[in-house]
């Protein structure tokens, strides 16, 4: 006796999710460069002129894929700044520095394709400086949470805000391909890489003798 009930339909991915999703999967496979928006589309199942509907540019696109589709380090750094003296120094530079390490190790291999190519890169960078997005910006993003912790007076009075953020996201940048070359090629596990790199920095900057 056959089932009465109907089976239920999956239901088709919103146009833009559909196109967030191949651009996503051919950032990675082909990279940023040479990822078309012609080849996004199709890979979508929608036309281009649908893609611009959503996305006036290639550029917004690989905002919004970094945005939504890989580890969200902004809003992070945006409730630390506007609420200081929350948790511990530690356990909120761990955080950082994990979620950081992360979006580096999947966001390096989509844009790193665009370094070969010096005249698009140039585009590329003027678009992101126009649409107030870069690298620089979790930069700025870290140091002005160390800023509100200063005056907080978690920070020392004379720690260099900047310098502490560049080393920290540097060194979560640089475990992205720095092991590559290695035997294993394995990474150092994220978890202990983060809360490590935050007690090495904590023993700069913290007012506290030991973070």
């Amino acid at each position: 006796m056959e089932s009465l009930v109907p089976m239920q339909q999956t239901q088709p991915k919103p146009a833009r999710v559909r196109i967030l999703d191949a651009a996503h999967d051919l950032m990675l496979t082909v990279g940023l460069a040479r990822a078309t928006t012609k080849q996004i589309a199709k890979a979508a199942g929608c036309s281009e002129a649908a893609l611009y509907k959503y996305f006036p540019s290639k550029e917004e696109l690989f905002i919004e894929v970094l945005h939504e589709r890989l580890p969200r380090l902004t809003p992070l750094l945006r409730s630390l700044a506007a609420e200081p003296g929350q948790r511990t120094l530690e356990e909120n530079l761990t955080e950082i520095a994990r979620r950081a390490a992360l979006f580096y190790e999947q966001s390096f291999p989509i844009a790193a394709s665009l370094y070969a190519e010096t005249q698009l890169k140039r585009r590329h960078d003027e678009a992101m400086r126009q649409m107030g997005a870069g690298p620089h910006v979790p930069i700025e993003g870290v140091a002005a949470y160390l800023r509100a912790e200063q005056s907080a007076g978690r920070v020392h009075a004379d720690a260099d805000t900047f310098a502490a953020a560049s080393l920290l996201l540097g060194a979560c940048a640089q475990r992205a391909f720095a092991y590559d070359a290695t035997e294993t090629g394995a990474r150092p596990p994220v978890e202990d890489f983060a809360r490590r790199l935050a007690r090495t920095l904590l023993g700069g900057i913290s007012v506290t003798e030991s973070p």
